[in-house]
């Protein structure tokens, strides 16, 4: 039995949202969250090798902590795709074990959040490298905000710590996230694994 493509995509002004998840959006957005979660485990030494070498700026490099949801949402193109994957990542990287436990599941969901406003602004209809750099950009901003609530003392709480802190976090996410996500996709498309989506008919739009 043949699993059913997506229509053809229409211009934005024409454009509606898709809410039926078929069968392969489930689990492709599951897939890139498990691959996501085995990732962001990787990176949790590298990233505290940042923190003890880098502090205040450490966030630069935490932008990878939200691919997966951004991927997602922009192969999937419909509601809940950033939120569902960045949370099988959080999961996943809690289940394998890391030094935050279950708290790393509110980062996905918060993280998940961010990304997925950005879209839903946009009524799912922009897919452009823009609109994934800004679900980037608003994801690290609520991972950072939860970093400086959870585990920042409040003596190194300062206005400049928290601004710089919270700015190199969204500015990895618009790069590490945003870019990275969309040059994944577009690297994706000639190559057909993504011919049962919207998204893998036609290259990207910057």
């Amino acid at each position: 039995m043949s699993v059913p493509t997506e229509s053809p995509s229409v211009s934005p002004s024409r454009a509606r949202i898709v809410w039926r998840w078929r069968v392969v959006d489930i689990v492709v957005a599951a897939v890139i969250g498990v691959v996501g979660g085995v990732l962001y485990w990787g990176w949790t030494l590298p990233a505290a090798a940042l923190a003890a070498a880098l502090p205040g700026v450490q966030s630069l490099g935490y932008g990878l902590w939200l691919l997966a949801g951004v991927l997602a949402a922009l192969v999937i193109r419909k509601p809940g795709a950033a939120l569902f994957a960045e949370l099988v990542a959080a999961v996943v990287e809690a289940l394998i074990g890391n030094q935050w436990g279950a708290s790393t599941i509110l980062y996905g969901l918060v993280e998940g959040l961010g990304a997925e406003l950005i879209f839903a602004l946009f009524l799912y209809s922009s897919w452009r490298v823009w609109t994934a750099m800004l679900a980037g950009g608003l994801a690290g901003i609520g991972g950072g905000i939860l970093d400086l609530v959870l585990y920042t003392p409040a003596k190194v709480a300062t206005t400049a710590y928290v601004t710089t802190y919270l700015v190199c976090f969204a500015i990895s996410g618009v790069i590490l996230a945003g870019v990275v996500g969309w040059l994944i996709v577009r690297a994706l498309v000639p190559t057909g694994a993504l011919n049962r989506f919207a998204s893998g008919r036609q290259q990207p739009a910057v």
